[in-house]
């Protein structure tokens, strides 16, 4: 069983001065010691009238972290890498917007392998395996008024098995990696996220290397699958690629199916 590996404060002015200037997209970074849900306050400041794209912040603990279809989960202060970004998408059609998720997930495998040579993949759409479990989870919102999506990462580092809100759940410590600097972590993901997010800008929705990554990384891809749809619905198949709108293709037997939304379970 991991043991419980030290937990310090995540450095700021670090942070600052490794993700901020030059091409990055990122112009602020503030770091709080606790709020119920770093996506909500940024949605909020940009209800408040505020422009937020290019805003990065960061929990200490967050305590009310929320996920897909309003799911609420929490963790020891420190314990894990929750982050939200806002990222303008002026200038991309909307029906690429379903790709940011994605590539975020690409960007937090290419900052594993960076920061501690961790393999890890994608499942659809929005989450980050390892080993045996869900290391992160990521939840994209649009924020009103205006073209800017707040994109949220929850990705757990020391998290021990005790603590894990949920039993799939899995942690940098549990892999071995119980060493690894949060701040190190937070830039290196930042600097990866900030270069995909400028290509995805400038191509109006996914580039070749993106969409071959994915590809790469994916866990979904040719995998057996169980879609829950809203509303009850299933679908059973095989996944066979994500299309220009980032929607997750199925071939069930029949005529085929195209998810844009669900609960996907990788079936043995």
């Amino acid at each position: 069983m991991a043991t419980e590996a030290p937990r310090p404060e995540l450095d700021l002015a670090t942070l600052r001065a490794a993700v901020i200037g030059g091409d990055s997209p990122w112009r602020q970074v503030d770091v709080v010691p606790e709020t119920g849900s770093t996506n909500a306050d940024l949605l909020a400041r940009a209800a408040q009238g505020a422009d937020i794209a290019g805003a990065v912040l960061l929990a200490e603990h967050q305590t009310a972290g929320r996920g897909r279809h309003g799911r609420s989960w929490s963790a020891p202060p420190r314990s894990q890498l929750s982050c939200s970004v806002a990222v303008s998408a002026a200038g991309v059609p909307t029906e690429a917007w379903g790709w940011l998720p994605l590539l975020t997930g690409v960007a937090v495998v290419d900052a594993l392998d960076q920061v501690c040579g961790l393999p890890a993949g994608l499942k659809w759409p929005n989450d980050v395996l390892a080993g045996d479990g869900k290391l992160a989870g990521i939840l994209a919102e649009v924020a009103s008024p205006g073209p800017t999506i707040v994109v949220g990462l929850g990705l757990n580092v020391t998290l021990t098995t005790e603590e894990a809100p949920d039993p799939r759940a899995t942690s940098l410590l549990q892999l071995g990696h119980g060493d690894v600097d949060r701040t190190t972590l937070a830039a290196a993901w930042l600097a990866q996220l900030g270069a995909r997010v400028t290509a995805w800008q400038a191509a109006g929705g996914p580039d070749a290397a993106l969409r071959d990554d994915y590809r790469r990384y994916s866990l979904t891809l040719g995998a057996p699958v169980r879609a829950l749809l809203p509303g009850g619905d299933e679908i059973t198949g095989t996944a066979t690629h994500v299309d220009e709108l980032g929607r997750l293709g199925i071939d069930d037997g029949g005529a085929g199916a195209t998810v844009s939304a669900g609960d996907i379970t990788h079936l043995r």
